[in-house]
């Protein structure tokens, strides 16, 4: 079995596969007269008969609308029309808060905008809404200057915007917002400020807490934050976003474009602040304690903004989605693709995204809330596995009541000696159920690698598709063979994994400091070596505290300065840190490996030592090192 994803979509402005949005309605549900003539259909990614396109035209209008401080912000407004005039009827709004530009002059003198990149989003417009397109402060055509991103100033600019939609004459005064990646964020974040119009949010592929996404379990995503930081100051800087209508001569842009000059070197915020206590002098103000979505959990509940939370078990943020999830009290849902972060098909969801509108913004009882809240694929499962449909991308769909799956059974697979056979890799040790016996003392009960800093899982992760560079993991067996690998026999029968691997390792090193990254892979009969999942820790950000909010019982490495602890000198630690969460089956026939490596060389930063130091994993009665990975029975 090979994971099937999709790799869509190779720059980040045209990455932003946005499909429609989410919005709550102060009044009655009721059922509207034309859904009583035909076959009515409310399933996930399935809808019609409950609402139908009464429109097959639509205008762009752009203009400034001032925020509370004055500054200027571009909006691109898209409504309904008839004869291509715009229909008078107040109508729902949805909008996205937009870091890529809301439109671009083509060198063709064409006008790229969000309905060119995603053209689905006319099944809204012809349903009945009027969607907004917004540049953030210090971005695109508006005004204003970046200290960095999702500041408060920019949260409370998405209050100002959503209130100034609504009060409009051709606005009904429910609005909602959509997005991708950084769209999505916003979304939450806008929903913290509780604007009273903002009724439901549909936020695709969003983080959750921003330090451990910059530094997951202390290592730097440096490959990242450099690529994303570069094509930010690309779009802020250097090529222009189109002016609005009024701007004629294009002064305006001109003037607002001067303003972004002062914008802050992402990169280099996030290399003055490697823990999430860091607060440089440079700006007390901005930390990312200060900024993290995950600060403002608590408002946002307040808000009681309905949110449809949209992950991807190959995006860079399924461990946030399902955070999100477990973190909010408020109307929700949550699904999770087996998309990358750009990815999408085998799933319509825009039929979803209207299911979603259609009850919250124009009290369409479509039944979406009477259904389990969360709604999940799992890769390589079969139709008869399931007893539910494959769709085409390789997943079968499931339903759940709660993240995670109650029926889960953690069960630790051990680390031994081999060989397995199946790779020529340092080791070549095996992964079984079996406790190991022998003693902690024992030569023969520990592995020594000297760490290779040319170990990757390539240049088309789901890291680098967060930024728009592709996606598409390699056979692993290459970085294999580079590093310590714990390979099960050929499963006799298939396996489910659906949840959260937690790895636990007993370990020495000849340094004081040492990252460690572990990853689960799927083995074929023929030695091609698939993908799945990762975890990694930097050994003095090991030790576990209190999380400061609901992280479903999985290991909390907080990283503030005063966290950080070196290795003692020949005592074994050990290191617990989960791998982000995943759905599969396992083919009978095939293998399970789980592979250690001490860099990834194209994705994190890890300063090379010379010579290179040396990592020891015990796997004995004492310390015996272990993952944890999350079965599903097979009844």
């Amino acid at each position: 079995m090979t994971p099937t994803t999709n790799r869509i979509r190779h720059v980040m402005i045209t990455a932003l596969v946005i499909v429609v949005l989410a919005l709550v309605i102060a009044v009655p549900l009721v059922m509207p007269a034309a859904a009583q003539d035909g076959e009515r259909i409310s399933r996930p990614g399935e809808y019609r008969g409950y609402s139908e396109p009464i429109y097959d035209d639509w205008v762009r209008i752009s203009q400034y609308v001032p925020v509370r401080d004055g500054t200027r912000l571009a909006v691109d407004i898209f409504r309904p029309a008839v004869d291509g005039q715009p229909v008078d009827d107040p109508l729902p709004v949805l909008w996205t808060h937009h870091r890529y530009h809301r439109a671009t002059e083509m060198d063709n003198g064409e006008l790229f905008t969000i309905l060119t990149q995603a053209p689905e989003l006319e099944t809204a417009l012809y349903h009945g809404y009027v969607i907004g397109v917004v540049d953030v402060r210090g971005g695109g055509a508006s005004f204003g200057t970046r200290r960095g991103e999702f500041t408060r100033e920019e949260t409370q600019d998405a209050y100002d915007i959503t209130e100034w939609f609504a009060v409009q004459p051709w606005c009904d005064g429910n609005i909602g917002m959509f997005g991708l990646s950084y769209l999505a964020i916003t979304q939450y974040l806008a929903a913290s400020t509780q604007p009273p119009h903002l009724k439901a949010i549909m936020p695709m592929m969003a983080l959750f807490d921003l330090y451990s996404f910059v530094y997951p379990g202390g290592v730097f995503a440096d490959n990242y934050v450099e690529n994303w930081g570069t094509r930010t100051i690309l779009l802020d800087k250097i090529k222009p976003a189109a002016p609005v209508d009024d701007d004629t001569d294009g002064a305006l842009l001109q003037a607002a474009r001067a303003e972004h000059r002062d914008n802050a070197n992402i990169y280099l915020l996030a290399q003055e602040r490697p823990f999430r206590d860091s607060n440089p002098v440079s700006d007390s103000e901005y930390s990312f304690s200060s900024v993290s979505p995950s600060s403002y959990i608590d408002a946002i509940n307040a808000s009681g903004v309905a949110v449809y939370t949209v992950g991807g078990w190959y995006d860079m943020f399924p461990r946030d989605a399902v955070t999100w999830f477990n973190n909010l009290t408020v109307p929700q849902k949550l699904i999770l693709t087996p998309w990358s972060h750009n990815g999408s098909g085998g799933f319509d969801m825009m039929a979803e995204h209207l299911r979603w509108f259609d009850y919250w913004l124009k009290g369409i009882d479509n039944g979406i809330m009477d259904e389990p809240p969360v709604y999940y694929s799992v890769i390589g499962a079969s139709d008869d596995e399931s007893g539910g449909p494959n769709d085409g991308s390789g997943a079968v769909w499931y339903a759940a009541d709660e993240w995670p799956l109650p029926e889960e059974t953690p069960t630790p697979m051990y680390l031994h000696a081999g060989p397995s056979g199946s790779v020529e890799s340092v080791n070549d040790g095996l992964l079984s159920l079996e406790r190991p016996s022998t003693p902690g003392e024992d030569a023969s009960s520990m592995d020594v690698y000297s760490v290779d800093y040319t170990t990757t899982t390539g240049t088309t992760t789901r890291w680098v598709d967060g930024y728009g560079g592709g996606f598409g993991y390699p056979d692993m067996r290459s970085n294999d063979e580079k590093g310590l690998t714990f390979t099960t026999p050929p499963l006799e029968q298939a396996m489910q994994l659906t949840g959260h691997p937690v790895a636990h390792l007993w370990i020495t090193a000849s340094v004081e400091d040492i990252d460690v990254f572990v990853y689960v892979e799927e083995v074929a009969p023929d030695g091609t070596s698939t993908y799945l999942t990762e975890g990694v820790l930097k050994a003095s950000h090991r030790a576990l505290q209190e999380p400061p909010f609901d992280t479903m019982e999985l290991p909390f490495h907080r990283g503030n300065a005063a966290d950080v602890s070196p290795l003692p000198e020949g005592e074994p630690v050990e290191l617990v840190f989960d791998l982000l969460p995943i759905s599969v089956v396992f083919d009978a026939g095939n293998r399970l490996r789980f592979t250690i490596t001490g860099a990834d060389a194209d994705n994190y930063l890890t300063e090379p030592c010379d010579p290179a130091p040396t990592l020891t994993v015990y796997r004995s009665a004492e310390y015996p090192s272990h993952v944890v990975l999350p079965v599903i029975p097979a009844d």
